[in-house]
């Protein structure tokens, strides 16, 4: 078991590696082959989630303004700049 605090760290963890670092094969660590991808504008699964990140231009980033934890579910809000957009997306994730 682990605790929401634990939980937390966790999901920040895995978006710096797949939205800040980029470092896909580490990021295979956070998001399992059975991911399930609940977005429509995102392709299904892992693999879905990382070719979008893929596609995207390097000066993309995520910038997290608050994370919530209540029990397995954490929710980050932040946003999503540099992707060539005329705005940056606010969005809440729900991992």
């Amino acid at each position: 078991m682990t605790t929401p605090t634990q939980n937390k760290e966790l999901a920040l963890n895995a978006f710096d590696t797949l939205f800040g670092k980029r470092d896909y094969t580490a990021a295979e660590g956070f998001w399992s082959e059975k991911y399930i991808q609940h977005s429509k504008h995102i392709p299904p699964g892992r693999e879905g989630l990382f070719g979008l990140v893929r596609a995207l231009p390097d000066t993309l980033r995520y910038e997290n303004q608050f994370v919530f934890a209540e029990g397995d579910y954490v929710m980050l809000y932040g946003r999503y700049a540099g992707s060539g957009a005329p705005a940056a997306s606010v969005v809440a994730d729900v991992v």
